[in-house]
């Protein structure tokens, strides 16, 4: 048996209700929403976009709920910085799962991307989230951030964190649904890990990814895709600076990894409906890239039946981009 979610967008004042009546709670809203809640157990992000049951949406006065499910045994919210992200592995529950949000753009979220695969614990204590951001046209002028309702901070260079201790005949799986795939080009490689990028090797000979997508009109909407030991992770572009001769990524490539442009997609909604069709239940949590709403013209469609935020970047176990994440709890009893 599967929980299906019971994550859906609310009002302001039944938000504050659910807090009030002691539930634990993980929240996606703008900062004038979240900022009327009162402290609790919930932990939350900065974002205003969303995939409803009517489709996406933007809502700056409503606010994405996933209840943690009753039979928990326990939720915990808990801060992190840099220099202690690696205790969100040591914190967790031997048996559950950790809700994240990190903000976008700040040195928590690059040492989370670059050094979670190194932690002690990383793959075997499940990690879901996303990351908080703002309306694409306040970026640069408004910053992202993060809220912990146990303490009542409001952060924008923390991750905070939800811990979810499940009793021992359930299971917390998560998965990404990825529509875009290896394309046929050129096998692109990196010396070094990073969020930007000059010189790399194509087809084993040295060159560099800003001159190389200049020469070959490369459409930068699709993301590279990497080869993650049989899995396809996507890495997008944020920017290309054809004078400096550098791109900038929204998460790190890393090297020894083989990477190719992703093939087009037509139609994401299409894509998505059509990749999760045959699932007869909706996941615990789920949320999707901003990029894919962008790209993919999102508002007013429904991309299958999966709810959630629509994120600067998604979390399962590592930072993601241009994906569907998704947790899944399993009675295994």
């Amino acid at each position: 048996m599967s929980v299906t979610a019971s994550a859906t967008l609310h009002s302001i004042p039944e938000v504050q209700a659910a807090i009030a009546a002691g539930e634990s709670l993980f929240l996606a809203g703008s900062r004038e929403a979240l900022s009327q809640l009162p402290r609790g157990n919930w932990v939350g992000g900065t974002i205003c976009y969303f995939m409803t049951e009517e489709g996406g949406q933007v809502s700056n006065d409503r606010i994405f709920v996933t209840r943690v499910p009753a039979f928990a045994l326990g939720a915990k919210p808990a801060s992190y910085g840099p220099r202690d992200l690696a205790k969100i592995y040591s914190d967790a529950p031997e048996n559950g799962f950790t809700f994240v949000v990190l903000p976008a753009a700040t040195d928590v979220l690059k040492t989370f991307a670059e050094q979670a695969p190194t932690f002690d614990g990383f793959l075997l204590r499940p990690v879901v989230g996303w990351v908080s951001g703002v309306p694409v046209d306040r970026i640069g002028k408004d910053l992202p951030a993060v809220f912990n309702g146990e303490t009542g901070t409001v952060s924008e260079d923390s991750c905070a964190a939800l811990h979810v201790a499940l009793p021992a005949n359930w299971m917390a799986d998560l998965d990404i649904v990825n529509i875009f795939e290896s394309g046929n080009g050129d096998l692109i490689r990196f010396e070094k890990a990073g969020f930007q990028v000059t010189d790399c090797s194509i087809d084993g000979k040295p060159a560099n990814l800003a001159d190389y997508i200049g020469a070959n009109k490369t459409k930068t909407e699709f993301p590279l895709v990497g080869d993650y030991n049989g899995t396809s992770i996507n890495v997008s572009i944020l920017s290309v600076d054809p004078l400096a001769h550098v791109v900038d990524l929204y998460a790190p490539v890393f090297p020894g990894v083989d990477y190719r442009f992703a093939k087009p997609v037509a139609d994401y909604a299409a894509a998505f409906a059509a990749a999760t069709a045959a699932e007869d239940s909706d996941p615990a949590f789920a949320c999707n890239c901003v990029l894919n709403y962008l790209y993919g013209k999102l508002e007013g469609k429904k991309t299958g039946h999966i709810t959630g935020p629509i994120t600067f970047g998604e979390i399962a176990h590592q930072l993601l981009n241009q994906t569907m994440v998704r947790l899944t709890l399993h009675d295994v009893g």
